[in-house]
């Protein structure tokens, strides 16, 4: 994630915040030029932004009345919602307090992950624009009928569902021991559900890329339901973590694909936000120092070569887990990368520049 400053005072300001806490402007997010801009009032409904009066007008996103969002809608696109929360099929039922407080969560870590693809320059289309090809998001609560089915968090033909218990802490740790995994975030979830819709939008129709992903990955035409069965019922093979990123990514190529898309997105942004603070990792307590020293001062999105993001990623990687260490934290990234594994990554890497590259 970049780093913004208010346009007014020049105060560092996170990417939710929609007021300056230092002059009290209100901020919002220009989606065009994906920064965060101080507004002055217009009219009663509308804003321009600051020193550009005689400029364009805008208003908030109507999710912003709820607190669950702070980007900025033009008036004349005559539209209500942003470009993140018109991909919202389904929200929760807003009269129970606790589903507003986890709508939030979600809206906060959706956001991050549309902010994203948008840098990333890949097709971010709602389903109200195009049915069999659009981006939509339900946010679901399992029925109150102990008997009713529970709401699975998944992807089908671009319909993302999300079960919001997954923004309870409470809930989301007791899923994450349950299914023994070392890592669950909601932003994670995003993450990890969006790379199946870009698996069907970047990856089936082209052959050559279908090829050699099929190399890396495996082949996706293995059934995906008996893949699933014979993971939950024998656990993942023994030497797993020397191709694969997670346990999970061992069920079948479709996961192997999402889970590693999801990983490409935690490592570039995470790399984006210290580049933007200019870190230095240079550890003294070392012998191959060396090879655990990195300046991190290019933006990974804009970085061709994969190869100098992972010469970065693994002293950042290391610093970050040592500093929640003495926390008395769990590791921000408790998970091995294999030369099989950076692989896939650099593939992704790769179709994914080539994407944003043909947008430009």
């Amino acid at each position: 994630m970049k780093l913004f400053n208010c346009t007014h005072c020049a105060q560092l300001v996170y990417f939710e915040n929609d007021l300056c806490e230092r002059c009290s402007y209100p901020l919002g997010l220009d989606v065009e030029r994906l920064q965060i801009v101080a507004l002055e009032k217009h009219d009663e409904q509308t804003y321009t932004q600051y020193g550009q009066a005689d400029q364009a007008t805008y208003t908030y996103c109507a999710n912003h009345a709820y607190h669950a969002c702070n980007w900025l809608v033009p008036t004349s696109s005559n539209e209500l919602y942003c470009r993140a929360c018109i991909l919202n099929r389904t929200i929760p039922q807003l009269n129970e307090p606790e589903h507003i407080t986890r709508w939030q969560t979600l809206e906060t870590g959706k956001h991050r992950l549309v902010f994203s693809l948008l840098q990333m320059g890949l097709p971010v289309v709602s389903k109200t624009e195009s049915l069999e090809t659009g981006l939509a998001f339900d946010f679901l609560a399992d029925a109150p009928n102990p008997g009713a089915p529970k709401v699975m968090t998944g992807h089908d033909n671009g319909l993302i569902t999300i079960n919001i218990k997954e923004a309870d802490d409470v809930e989301r740790e007791m899923a994450r021991k349950n299914m023994d995994e070392v890592y669950r975030t909601v932003l994670g979830h995003f993450r990890h559900e969006v790379g199946h819709y870009y698996w069907d939008r970047l990856i089936a129709d082209s052959p050559t890329l279908l090829t050699e992903c099929r190399q890396l990955f495996g082949d996706d035409r293995a059934d995906y339901g008996e893949a699933l069965q014979k993971h939950y019922a024998e656990g993942p093979p023994t030497d797993w973590r020397q191709q694969y990123i997670s346990a999970y990514a061992t069920t079948h190529p479709w996961e192997d694909w999402a889970e590693t898309w999801a990983h490409y997105l935690h490592i570039v942004d995470t790399l984006q936000t210290a580049s933007a603070f200019g870190l230095r990792v240079r550890p003294q307590a070392s012998s191959i120092a060396d090879n655990l020293t990195a300046a991190i001062t290019e933006d990974p999105y804009q970085t061709e070569n994969f190869d100098d993001i992972m010469r970065q990623w693994l002293p950042l990687s290391l610093a970050l887990n040592s500093l929640n260490r003495s926390m008395g934290l769990r590791d921000v990234y408790p998970f091995v990368v294999t030369p099989p594994v950076i692989e896939k990554l650099t593939f992704i890497h790769r179709v994914c520049h080539q994407v944003g590259d043909t947008k430009e």
